[in-house]
C-alpha cells in the first residue's frame, strides 16, 4: 500500500489513478494522517475476469483437441 500527500496526489493524479487500475491501494494523507483511501473498483475487475473466462470458454468450443504429447511439443518448439 502507498502513501503520498495530499499535495503530491494532487500533482499526480493520473499516475495514482494507473497504480489503482493496476490493483494497488492508495493512501492520501494530511499532515501525516490518513484522510482518504484510491482503491481498485473489484466489480469492474471481477466483471472483467468473468467475460475473459466466458471468451476462453467460447473459443474452447471452436478450438481443435490437442493431446497433451502436441501441446508439450508446442512448449518445447521455442526451447531449442
Amino acid at each position: 500500500m502507498k502513501s503520498v500527500s495530499v499535495s503530491v496526489a494532487k500533482a499526480q493524479l493520473l499516475g495514482l489513478l494507473d497504480d489503482v487500475e493496476r490493483g494497488e491501494t492508495i493512501v492520501i494523507t494530511r499532515h501525516g494522517k490518513p484522510i482518504a483511501r484510491l482503491v481498485p473498483d473489484e466489480d469492474r475487475q471481477r466483471d472483467e475476469a468473468q467475460r475473459a473466462l466466458a471468451e476462453i470458454r467460447e473459443a474452447q468450443k471452436h478450438a481443435p483437441h490437442a493431446t497433451a504429447e502436441e501441446i508439450l511439443a508446442w512448449r518445447d518448439e521455442g526451447r531449442k
